[in-house]
């Protein structure tokens, strides 16, 4: 089964999930399951990234203690409170949000699974933010490169993993 590659793709301000954002990116990757609920999709996502991110994130972690901002959870467990160490907050089969608010920004992340496609469901990863203030704008320009990497990784690695459960 050939991997299909994820795929940028527009999100229109603003946005009921998070009425202030004032930057959005989302990415979209067609799965060839029909069953993946957006609980599993967050988690295949979020709980199992590559060690480069881990790393990455350790080192965001060091970076923005000093300025009193939230750090990414170090070690993730399973809860149903959080996913990959941010908090649910909202959950359907079909919908997963999760994000929170913070001195320099709100964000938000929405794992969308849609079963629109012939044989197979397109997931979909949106991140919403509203800076709150320069050092909101300043942060998201600092991570905006890694982002945009870290979500096409893993949103790849969740069509690897999927294509290799599903090869006869």
């Amino acid at each position: 089964m050939a991997f299909m590659s994820p795929v940028s793709r527009p999100v229109s301000l603003p946005h009921p999930l998070l009425p202030a954002a004032d930057w959005a990116d989302r990415f979209t990757l067609g799965l060839p399951v029909e069953n993946l609920t957006a609980r599993e999709a967050a988690r295949l996502a979020l709980e199992h990234p590559p060690a480069w991110v881990r790393r990455l994130m350790a080192l965001r972690n060091a970076l923005v203690r000093p300025f009193g901002l939230k750090g990414a959870a170090e070690k993730v467990a399973p809860s149903e409170t959080e996913i990959g160490g941010f908090p649910v907050v909202s959950a359907s089969d079909d919908r997963v949000v999760l994000g929170f608010d913070d001195r320099h920004l709100n964000f938000r992340i929405v794992i969308d699974v849609r079963q629109d496609r012939p044989s197979g469901q397109t997931l979909s990863v949106m991140t919403l933010v509203h800076r709150n203030n320069l050092l909101g704008r300043l942060y998201l320009a600092a991570v905006m490169p890694f982002h945009k990497l870290i979500v096409r990784t893993m949103l790849a690695g969740i069509g690897r993993r999927i294509s290799r459960t599903q090869e006869p």
